[in-house]
């Protein structure tokens, strides 16, 4: 009997022709064709696996699904989807785990030296045809080697920061909320702090956690304010953790240095935000830290290894396993 998972996202067709090739025998592909849950109650209501990249899925959309056994997540962060109604409904949900966390890595630390050194705000400048090489800067720019490099948030993604940054020679402080062993931050060379701590001694301060009651305005008003003038903040977790109104305030008055941010409290992200206002020390784009050409087919395979053993009535790794 063939069965059908369902791309809740709008994707190219050539993407989706990429994930064809991939599919598990007996299985069919369909996906998005235009943003909202009313098309997506339409495309789930005979699906019986859907995946989601960046939509939120809510409790309506889940049950509009007539014989959806699983909810998977393409990616990590499942706090846009509704999982106490999956539990109500019976329908799994998974992800997957770990799958993103070298592009992530990778881009947080893109992102860092962007900001440190100013190449969008010089990127953009010169496509304006204004030369501003010597002159006219609107920050001070500094080197990553040797600074002191905070992360929070120190999972799979955290960690692999850790061993990026090992190449510069930095201090690393972490925080998570159970400690590493000695023996652990000896090999990723980070030392636990405080997220006063960190936040006060970092030069550059890199989100890497999931979204929590916990986490949620983690980063405010008051916390920008123990961060060093020159400081940089980095977000490639999720928008809910910087109150969005706060940095913008805390950049235009130089309370920290700058700011690259990746996801945002309400994505897309409106054309009116504050955060695409002209801001010289702000570096925005929009959620792209995960896409990377060749972790696509590890990432996929691993999303369609757990369909296939949900299909076959084995239970989903632990590993992967949300609901």
């Amino acid at each position: 009997m063939t069965e059908k998972i369902v791309v809740l996202d709008v994707i190219a067709p050539a993407r989706a022709d990429r994930l064809r090739a991939l599919l598990p025998p007996g299985m069919t592909l369909s996906h998005g064709l235009e943003p909202g849950e009313a098309h997506m109650k339409a495309i789930i209501a005979d699906a019986d696996y859907a995946i989601t990249g960046q939509v939120a899925v809510s409790g309506d959309v889940l049950r509009a699904a007539r014989k959806l056994k699983l909810l998977h997540k393409w990616g990590v962060g499942v706090d846009n989807l509704d999982l106490e109604a999956a539990r109500a409904l019976g329908v799994k949900v998974a992800r997957t785990t770990g799958s993103n966390a070298i592009p992530v890595a990778e881009f947080a630390l893109g992102l860092a030296l962007a900001a440190l050194r100013a190449i969008a705000f010089g990127n953009a400048e010169l496509k304006q045809g204004r030369w501003r090489a010597f002159s006219g800067l609107p920050m001070s720019t500094y080197t990553l080697t040797g600074k002191t490099f905070g992360i929070i948030g120190f999972g799979a993604i955290g960690r692999n920061v850790a061993r990026i940054l090992k190449g510069f020679a930095c201090t690393v402080l972490y925080n998570k909320r159970t400690r590493l062993t000695p023996q652990e931050e000896a090999d990723l060379g980070a030392s636990y702090a405080s997220v006063t701590d960190l936040l006060a001694r970092s030069d550059v301060v890199s989100l890497n956690c999931p979204l929590t009651a916990e986490t949620r305005g983690l980063i405010n008003r008051a916390s920008l304010q123990l961060m060093k003038p020159s400081a940089v903040l980095v977000n490639v977790a999720r928008g809910g953790v910087v109150v969005e109104d706060d940095l913008v305030w805390a950049l235009q008055n130089r309370i920290i240095g700058a700011a690259a941010m990746d996801v945002f409290e309400t994505e897309p992200l409106p054309a009116d935000s504050p955060l695409l206002q002209p801001l010289d020390n702000l570096v925005v784009t929009p959620h792209l830290a995960a896409i990377a050409a060749d972790n696509f087919e590890p990432t996929v395979r691993q999303m369609f290894g757990n369909i296939e053993r949900v299909s076959r009535g084995d239970p989903v790794p632990a590993a992967d396993s949300v609901v």
